[in-house]
């Protein structure tokens, strides 16, 4: 990957292995900081154990990790998981209301969301302020992606790691799901990182991609490349010929 920007978060050497089992291989590579950097590759690249070790789920076994310029070991884990905010395919939530949802990262804390607050969120993910007491249960799959995507923007984070958020919507959710985080990415400079396994969909909000196989990083750079990859690996991949 090019290196004219500033990282947010860099790997230096990192390797990783659970119960025997190398899962990330001595990765070096960088997360530019305030974009949007789209992650593909086969399943099984070890892609969601990276994002593990990005917010400090699990420690690499050797190698760096920085967290803007800082060994993310030097961070209290609380700290961490406030710069880096995590949500996922399932987008997973706590019985009741979206309020009570979007208010649960304050309330771990012992402190109270503002109203005021939760309405400017849902503003931020397209959301009217009618949907605050309305019971998660009514919501539809893309309303829950927008509320989980909401309740990580609680903490103001500096990055968001999104985890297969649209794989399980339909495409006019997924287009939608596509504009806000386009414009939480201009609106706050938040940098993205992006798990997708539709390239289509890299090559469209991606300005940075890295393609990971079996553990390793293979090929990074502006997402164009994807275009044009230079190792037949990636080559192979990205005209489907692999999973």
């Amino acid at each position: 990957m090019k290196t004219n920007f500033n990282s947010i978060i860099e790997f230096k050497n990192v390797s990783y292995s659970d119960r025997g089992t190398q899962i990330i291989k001595n990765i070096t590579g960088t997360f530019p900081e305030g974009k949007i950097t789209t992650l593909v590759g086969p399943s099984g690249a070890g892609k969601t154990t990276l994002f593990r070790l990005c917010n400090g789920l699990i420690s690499a076994d050797s190698g760096e990790i920085l967290i803007k310029g800082k060994d993310i070991e030097k961070y209290e884990p609380t700290e961490l998981r406030r710069k880096i905010g995590l949500a996922l395919q399932s987008a997973t939530m706590i019985s009741g209301t979206v309020f009570s949802n979007l208010s649960l990262p304050l309330t771990l804390q012992g402190k109270q969301l503002p109203e005021k607050d939760a309405k400017e969120l849902l503003d931020d993910v397209s959301l009217g302020e009618e949907y605050l007491h309305r019971n998660v249960k009514d919501l539809s799959g893309g309303q829950k992606q927008k509320v989980s995507i909401a309740r990580t923007l609680v903490n103001r984070p500096k990055v968001l790691l999104l985890d297969e958020i649209t794989s399980s919507l339909d495409r006019v959710s997924q287009e939608d799901i596509e504009e806000l985080i386009v414009k939480i990415n201009n609106k706050y400079g938040t940098s993205i990182i992006w798990i997708t396994h539709n390239l289509d969909q890299a090559l469209t909000i991606g300005d940075y991609s890295w393609v990971m196989m079996a553990g390793e990083l293979i090929e990074s750079g502006e997402t164009e490349f994807l275009n044009n990859p230079t190792d037949n690996r990636v080559k192979r991949f990205v005209r489907g010929d692999m999973e």
